[in-house]
């Protein structure tokens, strides 16, 4: 992951930053980045074959990737609290929250919050059983606050291991750019359901156009602004209104969505480079219970329910009428799906 070495997401090396610029636009692209986009299509896009087998091997690789690089990649995150205020309320009418840090890795962002203090009941998962090991030996951890497992969200409900509606905040950091993104509409609407109404959602990940997608070579290509690392590894980079789409369409409404241009310095490992993020929050409404309620009729404890004679007159009708509503729903919305 030679690409992503940076002070935000990187290996811990000490940089600093010179420089912070937080827009709702996207930079326009010299000369000379117009050059570095069009010589990666000098080869074409990765064949088919190996972008399916990356597609099958996607937690091997990672797995692969935390047995090279163990704790040692990624630096802890204490500039969380500092992005997302809304991490420090832990807790609400004298009840713990909940939050829910999806593709968690090592823990480099929940075990930061707990060192300092923060009382949140942690939900954690990643697709890497190797990465899930290293969480638990972590010398924080304790199950009965934390709660960490492997689980794969394009293609799993995260309803088998969180319940539906129960989550105060999902954390989102640097993960969707690792998933396909023709699987992130289906990635949001599963990650909706464990979202409590007037939950959100944070994100922070990488930008269009920012210095690590200009500075693939030929062959690393599989899509439009989808690209393959040396070590099979996938990153995609957004912009702010594909995030606002893919979030709005699951039942969100936007806090906030910009990028955040960081120019980052170290003399001494001869980094200084500018990087592009993107950052959102997201917050669930109410109007989005049709989608938990969706999800609990196909469940296997509705399914006998609903199909028994002797099912409850209230029940059957609701059911018939959210139907009714839910195909209007389904015919008006985005083809973004």
């Amino acid at each position: 992951m030679a690409e992503d070495k940076d002070c935000s997401e990187g290996p811990k090396v000490d940089c600093q930053d010179a420089s912070v610029i937080t827009s709702t636009k996207l930079q326009p692209l010299s000369e000379e980045q117009h050059a570095l986009l069009k010589k990666q299509e000098s080869r074409g896009l990765v064949s088919e074959f190996k972008r399916l087998k990356l597609e099958q091997e996607a937690a091997k690789n990672w797995d692969k990737f935390y047995k090279r690089n163990e704790t040692r990649f990624y630096k802890d995150r204490h500039w969380t609290t500092r992005e997302f205020k809304e991490l420090v309320g832990c807790v609400q009418d004298g009840k713990q929250k909940v939050l829910f840090e999806i593709g968690c890795g090592v823990g480099n962002f929940f075990y930061p919050l707990i060192e300092d203090g923060l009382d949140w009941y942690v939900h954690a998962c990643d697709f890497s059983q190797r990465a899930i090991d290293f969480v638990k030996s972590h010398q924080l951890y304790d199950d009965s606050r934390v709660h960490a497992f492997v689980h794969d969200i394009t293609s799993k409900s995260l309803s088998e291991q969180v319940p539906d509606g129960s989550v105060d905040i999902v954390s989102l950091i640097f993960v969707l750019s690792a998933i396909n993104p023709d699987k992130l509409c289906s990635v949001v609407k599963n990650i909706s359901q464990c979202v409590r109404d007037g939950g959100m959602v944070i994100i922070r990940d990488y930008g269009r156009y920012d210095v690590a997608q200009l500075r693939f070579g030929a062959g690393h290509k599989l899509s439009e602004n989808f690209y393959v690392r040396q070590d099979g590894t996938r990153a995609y980079y957004f912009t702010t209104d594909e995030l606002t789409s893919l979030f709005t369409e699951a039942g969100f409404d936007v806090t906030s969505c910009e990028y955040v241009s960081r120019r980052t310095v170290n003399k001494k490992e001869g980094v200084d480079v500018s990087r592009t993020f993107v950052q959102g929050k997201f917050r669930r409404r109410a109007s989005a219970v049709g989608f938990r309620f969706r999800a609990w009729q196909h469940s296997a404890k509705a399914r006998p329910m609903l199909a028994s004679s002797s099912a409850p007159f209230p029940i059957k009708k609701f059911t018939r009428a959210f139907s009714l509503v839910s195909a209007l729903t389904d015919a008006m919305r985005s083809d973004i799906c």
